[in-house]
């Protein structure tokens, strides 16, 4: 089974719900990451999860 590839250009139209800031796409972790509430959302199946529940909090020193 392979993954859908998250399409970049969804990112002009996506914002951190809890920020509503801008996010930058992480390809390597399939994440799409928001520095200012230091959350990164993941995408699966080629769908961003954007809920706060569901994401990762990131490390203080990757914010």
């Amino acid at each position: 089974m392979t993954d859908t590839l998250f399409d970049p250009k969804m990112l002009e139209a996506l914002v951190c719900p809890q920020t509503h800031d801008t996010l930058s796409y992480d390809a390597e972790r399939q994440e799409l990451v928001s520095r200012t509430a230091g959350l990164a959302f993941p995408i699966r199946g080629g769908i961003p999860v954007m809920l706060v529940d569901e994401a990762r909090t990131l490390d203080a020193a990757k914010r």
